[in-house]
């Protein structure tokens, strides 16, 4: 038999390839591109909100530092040294037989934000010493932990079997929250007081270092609030459970969640409560990037989200229904949301592996990054008089502000696409109509622009539309008409296209200059006037490749001017006499929509 030379074996080696090697290789892409740079690193990267850059490439020397075990400090790799997470369901609306169908069906914990005068008609039913509990009752958290802690003892619960968290803020509520830790602390010892809430940060359109370091700065304040009230540092380390928003950025979350346990083993460090105080977590799949347009989208997002959560070592994991942005979610919302977690932790075997992506040079060198700037973040705020004081100054409303004001422009731009809304919409979708929620939702929304225009549209006797001039063969405009359609329905403007039918000229098919065949592939002018009167719309976008443009749009856009057209775009750059203004890919598109509202004459 002949041996084939070692190079060709399958299970040869492959070669070694430096950086050197890969600069070589992507600068001569790059030049292909047209893109003159003498660093692929530079012309490849990206920065995050917090000013993280996001490299095109990651080896060896990129980690600096040793990450520890699972289990042990500094606690980037997992609290546990097991893996495995709390599947937790949310609950606002005192439904007895929502939650019994909830723990009947994979959920392993609740969140309970719910009026304490409703949860011993919600729990009558639920076996407390096999599942814990997180109250949620805000102002009233004395009430509900009061609630909860007698109803346990009616049941017969022992104290030590009672678990979760009484759900106090001590930002909002010293006291309160000092007088709960103290009595977990002598009573109840898997009880835990105080939740040290990250996610209001992230709803206002902060970025992930600002989330994590306002977490931490909270977390401070309280450990003085309960130390003062007589705790132990290492009671007061015990009483604590951080909340951080997951979101489809998989990577970006799953370096959140190692870089907050990182952060806050360093804080136990310095405040001496020795290798027992790790961070324990809560995930819950982010608001702010829920849609309430093509909600079934959601879905995915929170699956991604829910992956990431479990990935970083989440302790507990909430999945929010994929129509929560509608109003109350109904049964098949709940049961998508639970099974999302099942999924994941049953069939894809998420939880098996303990910190699965430890050891990646990215995700390693992304949280170290991430934990720098939330530090800083978190020094400033210090700084500042702590995390109260940072509050009523509005040092923390401002940072929060300036990020929501960069982030908003990346959405206007599409820069940040919002599939299902800014990207590829659905004007004949059906939308679920859902009870409202009690209080309303609050934070930002990424797609609240996009969707108020979609409303506004959808309020019209007749949907405003635009006309789309297509220039020549359906090669040379059928991707600037794909795109022209995307951006204005984004906005709930319908665009019509001339309509496929033979021309008059009997040449038939179109020639060079598409000056002959069906109405929708011609450049004649006085053909595409008249479909653009026959179509009802008043303003028109002109579709087609550079070169026709040059040889075709001002004589169009002539015509259309003619035929009544109040304004004529035209999908692409340049300017040509006739054409008022230009989208294109990087345009505002918000922007875009909004003149066109106004040309339309219609009432925002």
């Amino acid at each position: 038999m002949t041996v084939p030379p070692e190079e060709l074996r399958t299970a040869a080696p492959f070669p070694p390839i430096t950086r050197e090697r890969w600069r070589e290789l992507a600068l001569g892409v790059l030049r292909k591109s047209g893109i003159e740079t003498g660093s692929p690193e530079e012309a490849l990267s990206s920065t995050t909100y917090d000013g993280v850059t996001i490299a095109p490439l990651y080896d060896e020397s990129d980690v600096s530092g040793d990450p520890g075990l699972p289990g042990s400090a500094p606690y980037i790799r997992g609290s546990r040294p097991e893996g495995g997470w709390d599947v937790r369901q949310r609950h606002e609306v005192a439904d007895p037989e929502a939650v019994l169908a909830d723990l009947e069906n994979g959920v392993t914990s609740l969140w309970l934000a719910l009026e304490p005068e409703d949860l011993p008609r919600v729990l009558d039913r639920v076996y407390l010493e096999l599942i814990s509990v997180t109250l949620d009752a805000g102002e009233r958290s004395r009430e509900a932990a009061e609630t909860l802690i007698a109803l346990a003892g009616r049941k017969g619960i022992a104290p030590s079997e009672l678990s979760g968290n009484l759900g106090a803020d001590p930002l909002r509520d010293a006291g309160t929250a000092a007088e709960l830790a103290r009595r977990c602390v002598a009573d109840f010892p898997a009880l835990r007081a105080i939740v040290v809430d990250g996610t209001p940060y992230h709803d206002a359109g902060g970025g992930d270092a600002q989330e994590l370091g306002c977490s931490i700065a909270a977390g401070v304040a309280a450990l003085r609030t309960l130390t003062e009230a007589g705790l132990t540092v290492e009671e007061a380390f015990g009483q604590l459970e951080f909340r951080y928003a997951a979101t489809a950025d998989q990577f970006l979350t799953v370096a959140k969640l190692r870089a907050a346990r990182g952060l806050w083993a360093r804080v136990a460090e310095v405040c001496g409560a020795g290798t027992g105080a790790g961070q324990r977590q809560h995930a819950v799949t982010g608001s702010a990037m829920m849609t309430a347009r093509d909600p079934w989208v959601n879905m995915l997002r929170t699956t991604l989200a829910c992956f990431a959560a479990g990935v970083g070592g989440a302790d507990a994991v909430t999945v929010q229904p994929f129509d929560a942005r509608l109003g109350l979610p109904d049964a098949f919302a709940r049961r998508i949301a639970r099974n999302t977690q099942s999924l994941l932790v049953e069939e894809a075997g998420v939880a098996r592996v303990i910190d699965p992506a430890g050891g990646s040079w990215y995700v390693e060198r992304l949280t170290e990054d991430l934990a720098g700037k939330a530090w800083e973040w978190f020094q400033e705020i210090e700084r500042a008089g702590g995390m109260a004081a940072a509050l009523e100054s509005g040092l923390v409303a401002d940072r929060l502000a300036a990020t929501w004001r960069e982030r908003s422009d990346n959405i206007a731009h599409r820069r940040d696409p919002i599939t299902g809304v800014s990207e590829f919409p659905d004007l004949a979708e059906r939308i679920p109509v859902r009870e409202p929620r009690p209080g309303g939702a609050g934070g930002v929304r990424y797609a609240q622009e996009f969707e108020a225009l979609r409303d506004l549209a959808d309020a019209q006797e007749v949907r405003p539309s635009v006309f789309l001039a297509t220039i020549g063969p359906v090669a040379a405009h059928t991707a600037r008409a794909s795109f022209a359609a995307n951006l204005f329905q984004a906005g709930g403007i319908a665009t019509v296209t001339a309509p496929a039918r033979q021309a008059a000229d009997p040449a038939g098919a179109a020639g060079a200059a598409g000056t002959a065949g069906t109405a929708g592939t011609t450049a004649d002018p006085a053909l595409i006037a008249e479909a653009f009167a026959a179509s009802g719309a008043r303003i028109a976008c002109l579709c087609s490749s550079d070169r026709l443009y040059g040889e075709h749009a001002e004589a169009v856009a002539a015509a259309l001017r003619e035929a009544g057209a109040r304004k004529v775009w035209l999908a692409g750059k340049g300017e040509y006499a006739g054409v008022d203004a230009t989208l294109y890919a990087g345009c505002d598109a918000l922007g875009v929509l909004r003149t066109t509202f106004e040309d339309l004459e219609v009432a925002r």
